[in-house]
């Protein structure tokens, strides 16, 4: 007989010698990877130096973690201060689970700001050639909750609902085994935006920081739906969840630059590089750079 349910991994640690080695880390180093090599593909294609988005990842990366995990602590402080709380060590063990995209991305374009700073770029065309990338990472580190039996929907009798050990089963829950997967809705879900932002940056040609928007506007409109199945404790403002309110109104303020932009700079980049520097063109529409067809097809 086929399970009617997705049962959840058994552990998520294993010890290598005195090492805890975390499926939740290892999928986060996995899709920064994975962000890094696909980001480095569509820069190159645009017309950019190869060592760029290496460089830039150096200083996105660590501000980008520092703030999913300041973003996480701030918006469900109860978890780790005051009365019933873990306390403030808690707050520091990144590993057990627990990283907000939004903090993730405002102090990672942070650092991509001051790595192109440095790197003698502009950050729009980076910021465009990565935001697929950034889609994909998203869709592998949410696999990470899979492991932690973290962040679930509301119970259900889906053939695709997600068993849940009753030592992971909140309060008030604790009758219930199968509940919305909602890790592999929002995986699937960036996966999608993903491939949409490939195939617009290819047909509408855009630049200026609107492949990017175009990717927060979509995640926002996800977030949305399966925040909304979420049955994690969590603050609310005006009976709606905090990430709820911050998807619509980054999304609404996403939705607003793409129109905005289009109409005041319509176009790609042609320079990529900063005043001052040696610019490097971007290639014409249909062109390889550096005669590698194959980067065009991941623009």
């Amino acid at each position: 007989m086929i399970r009617a349910f997705i049962p959840s991994p058994d552990q998520g640690v294993w010890l290598l010698g005195p090492i805890p080695i975390r499926a939740y880390a290892l999928l986060i180093v996995l899709g920064i990877v994975v962000a890094v090599w696909l980001g480095n593909r569509r820069y190159v294609a645009r017309g950019g130096s190869p060592s760029v988005i290496t460089d830039i990842a150096i200083w996105a990366v660590p501000f980008g973690i520092v703030g999913g995990r300041l973003y996480h602590v701030l918006s469900d402080h109860q978890l780790y201060f005051g009365p019933g709380g873990a306390g403030p060590i808690a707050a520091l063990r990144i590993w057990d689970g627990g990283l907000g995209i939004w903090g993730a991305v405002t102090l990672g374009a942070l650092g991509a700001w001051i790595g192109a700073r440095r790197a003698g770029v502009l950050l729009p065309p980076v910021a465009d050639a990565v935001a697929p990338a950034v889609a994909l990472a998203q869709a592998i580190g949410r696999w990470g909750n899979w492991f932690n039996q973290e962040l679930f929907g509301s119970p259900t009798d889906l053939p695709w609902g997600l068993e849940i050990d009753a030592a992971h089963r909140p309060v008030g829950y604790e009758q219930f085994a199968t509940f919305h997967p909602t890790f592999l809705y929002e995986s699937l879900w960036m996966v999608g935006v993903a491939l949409v932002l490939i195939w617009a940056d290819r047909r509408f040609q855009l630049g200026h920081g609107r492949v990017f928007a175009l990717y927060v506007l979509l995640y926002c409109s996800g977030r949305i739906w399966i925040e909304s199945l979420r049955i994690d404790s969590a603050n609310t403002v005006l009976g709606l969840r905090l990430n709820v309110w911050t998807a619509l109104l980054v999304g609404i303020g996403a939705a607003i630059y793409l129109v905005v932009s289009w109409r005041l700079r319509p176009g790609r980049e042609t320079v990529l590089t900063r005043p001052g520097h040696e610019p490097a063109p971007a290639p014409a529409e249909g062109a390889a750079a550096d005669g590698d067809e194959a980067a065009t097809d991941i623009r």
